[in-house]
């Protein structure tokens, strides 16, 4: 037999951290696999159905014989299906079925247009730059990364409700920005910005084409539906004057309960936007081509169906519901803190006020992971630490409520006995 002591891993896959939010997810199945009363709240994923219409038009295309190959990018139609809806509901300007790119889930086509833009630096040559605000999602930071482009982070606290500034943006733009990546509402802060406040940021990026001549925006919308303060759903690509400079990026996964369907779009208009949906649709030739054939119709369905929307309609209302049920609970939790969920399906407590403190079972808090393992171990309710998603997360857990009310009450009541319990 030969020896395998010189064999090796690339070292940018070798480098890469594996998602916290997938770990602790996993680690909390397993142990109530293994028969311990766990209450899950890691996951970001919705609790209810696929809406029956759905299911049925995927059954329906099945049965038609709907189960060959197609384009890689999808059929023509629901390309089309795609840009009639960005057009009509996000009012982004110049849409058509050329401008848009079907792939496998969203962080499928996330994956596609970060590496259809960024390249490796040169020798001697300065890295592109992705301009993040944080916290963020935690795998914008390794796709880039891994793409050859650094992070630079742009760090906003809850006084903000997370949200940066157009100043903090403008001061951190230079000629190597690249690209812009904004995600509202926000995984994992459960908070949007207002449409005054991308206008703001809107104007920065016009303003900067001489300094930044490369700078795009990715424009995150997966939770697009799930709003429930006061303000509206925008989007950043509708303004005219930069609508040839966003991407935005959705998919099914969210709003319709459709996550193990893996249905995610990418869409950008002008003529930049069709060579850039093209390049995508050369990258994914080479991974995955096309998306489920008969899944198609599914989205279709989905995007058109006014029972569906009825239904859609119902879910965002549950998690409004939600909502203010977790935060009437939070509120009762000594040392914790959290600014007021108005999007998605998280909040994102402050609970650096435990840190110091030590557990009935004599584990020390001295941060968000530490905190985070003993609340799986001692009171058996899984949240997620906020270090990996950057900026001021080290002192925040992220508590998914896509879960029923029953659980969210039993999981309330854990936390406080827990933090009650601490020394």
């Amino acid at each position: 037999m030969t020896t395998t002591t010189q064999l090796s891993l690339s070292k940018r896959v070798s480098s890469l951290k594996p998602s916290i939010t997938l770990a602790l997810n996993s680690r909390a199945k397993a142990l109530k696999a293994s028969g311990v009363d766990i209450l899950g709240f890691a996951a970001g994923e919705p609790d209810f159905d696929t809406p029956q219409p759905i299911k049925d038009a995927a059954i329906q295309a099945m049965l038609d014989g709907q189960t060959k190959y197609v384009p890689t990018l999808g059929d023509m139609a629901s390309r089309q299906c795609v840009a009639d809806k960005l057009t009509n509901e996000n009012n982004i300007p110049g849409l058509t079925g050329e401008h848009v790119a079907i792939g496998v889930g969203g962080k499928h086509v996330l994956f596609s247009s970060i590496h259809a833009l960024f390249d490796p630096p040169a020798h001697g040559e300065p890295a592109q730059e992705m301009l993040l605000p944080t916290p963020s999602w935690v795998s914008y930071r390794p796709i880039c990364e891994i793409a050859g482009g650094v992070v630079k982070e742009i760090v906003a606290g809850p006084e903000s409700s997370f949200c940066i500034t157009a100043e903090q943006l403008k001061e951190a733009i230079t000629p190597n920005s690249r690209l812009l990546v904004l995600n509202s509402p926000s995984n994992p802060c459960g908070t949007m910005y207002s449409e005054a406040e991308l206008r703001a940021i809107g104007q920065v990026i016009h303003e900067s084409r001489d300094i930044a001549p490369n700078l795009l925006v990715l424009s995150d919308e997966i939770y697009e539906k799930i709003i429930y303060g006061q303000d509206s759903h925008f989007s950043i690509g509708s303004i005219p004057e930069i609508a040839d400079r966003v991407i935005t990026l959705n998919g099914m996964s969210k709003a319709y309960a459709m996550t193990g369907w893996r249905i995610g779009y990418a869409a950008m208009p002008g003529e930049f936007g069709k060579k850039f949906i093209k390049a995508i649709g050369t990258l994914q030739g080479q991974m995955t081509t096309n998306i489920t054939s008969f899944n198609y119709a599914a989205m279709r369905e989905a995007l058109t169906n006014e029972s569906v929307a009825g239904t859609v309609e119902e879910m965002r209302q549950a998690f409004a519901s939600r909502a203010k049920l977790i935060m009437s609970r939070l509120v009762e939790i000594p040392g914790v803190t959290c600014p007021t969920p108005t999007g998605a399906f998280y909040v994102f407590p402050d609970v650096s006020g435990l840190f110091g403190k030590t557990t009935p079972k004599g584990m020390k808090i001295t941060d968000a992971p530490s905190l985070s393992e003993a609340m799986l171990d001692e009171a058996h309710i899984a949240f997620v630490p906020g270090d990996d998603f950057g900026g001021c997360g080290g002192n925040h857990v992220r508590i998914s409520f896509a879960c029923s009310d029953e659980q969210i009450n039993a999981g309330m009541d854990r936390f406080k006995k827990f933090v009650e319990s601490l020394n």
